[in-house]
């Protein structure tokens, strides 16, 4: 078995290495949306057992555009070069659409943020997002 978890999923489905320097930012955010959105749901979920439209009032709070937006400018000083790169190529990214209650410029962060999620989770660097996702709460003070 490989490293990580995509690789993990890819193995065990009979998918193809592929270079993901080739996918569009659209497709990495598209990725790294669900990423997150996972992430934050087992931090949620970890804090205990409650009922189901508490845990998602809790979760909706931290993976909405406004507030991805908040949490990749909290981590502008921590991010690579590389990773600023992707969040840039997410962020310029021409969407077809806007979320319903955010911003264009909220929006627009937050699908750098998701791209850089997904760039991270398809590279295999679970890790880095875990580290990055509690960096940011951490200097925002969001409670999960």
């Amino acid at each position: 078995m490989s490293s990580g978890i995509n690789s993990y999923i890819r193995e065990q489905f009979g998918n193809p290495e592929v270079d993901i320097r080739t996918y569009s930012p659209l497709v990495l955010a598209y990725i790294g949306d669900g990423v997150f959105d996972l992430v934050i749901r087992s931090v949620v979920v970890g804090k205990g057992n409650t009922k189901a439209g508490r845990l998602h009032k809790r979760t909706s709070r931290i993976v909405k555009a406004h507030t991805q937006a908040m949490m990749v400018k909290a981590l502008a000083d921590v991010l690579t070069e590389e990773e600023a790169g992707i969040y840039r190529r997410g962020r310029n990214a021409k969407s077809p659409n806007i979320a319903k209650h955010a911003t264009v410029e909220d929006y627009r962060k937050a699908t750098g943020f998701e791209a850089l999620v997904g760039y991270l989770y398809l590279t295999d660097r679970f890790e880095r997002i875990v580290e990055l996702s509690k960096l940011a709460m951490q200097r925002l003070k969001l409670e999960a």
